[in-house]
Parts: structure tokens; C-alpha cells; sequence
């Protein structure tokens, strides 16, 4: 049975973000495709949630319950919580990650 991929507030604003971006500053049609491919990333994560590697950033303070996967260059991270799976970060894998997991994940 596939479990239920769940995007946070905070994952949707993210995916708004990014398409807003690509629509005012990339080639037409661009953020339909990256949006698609983004959508069939969480498609394979209801399959196989496991699949994803934990962020080097949350290993390298000992936190294990995050994964995420990637379409690059976004890196899309989640947590597995019984039989859902909630995206909590859509974000541009050259940001400062460190900071942003902090403050997202975190709450410092």
C-alpha cells in the first residue's frame, strides 16, 4: 500500500516560490516541467520512502529522522512518520542548507 505524501505549509510555499521564480526568469513553460518533475519525485516517494539519503548537514549533528531526494537542484527533504511521508523543505540545493535546516527544521 503506497503511502501518502503531505507537503507542510512550509514545502507548499516553497514549490510557490520556485515556480514564481522560474515563470519571471527562465525560458516559458520551465516551471510546468520542473513543478512535473518535482510531482513525480513525490510520486516515487510514495512507493519507496526509504530510498531518500539522510542530509550530510542533519548527520553531520546526529540527526537521522530526515531524508530527502533530489531533482536538481532542488533538494526535497522529508520525514516518514508512519505510513505518511511529509515533505518539509523544497529548496535550491546552492542555498545556505546549513541555515535553512536550522531555522526550518530545527527552530534555532
Amino acid at each position: 500500500m503506497p503511502f501518502l505524501v503531505q507537503l507542510t505549509d512550509d514545502a507548499a510555499r516553497d514549490l510557490d516560490e520556485i515556480c514564481d521564480y522560474i515563470e519571471q526568469h527562465d525560458a516559458p513553460g520551465k516551471a510546468d516541467y520542473v513543478l512535473d518533475q518535482i510531482e513525480r519525485a513525490f510520486s516515487r516517494l510514495s512507493k519507496h520512502p526509504d530510498r531518500g539519503r539522510h542530509p550530510k548537514e542533519l548527520l553531520d549533528i546526529g540527526i537521522r529522522e530526515y531524508r530527502e531526494i533530489f531533482f536538481k537542484p532542488y533538494r526535497i527533504i522529508y520525514r516518514v512518520m508512519g505510513k505518511n511521508v511529509y515533505v518539509l523543505v523544497i529548496a535550491d540545493g546552492r542555498r545556505d542548507m546549513q541555515a535553512l535546516l536550522q531555522r526550518r527544521l530545527l527552530h534555532a
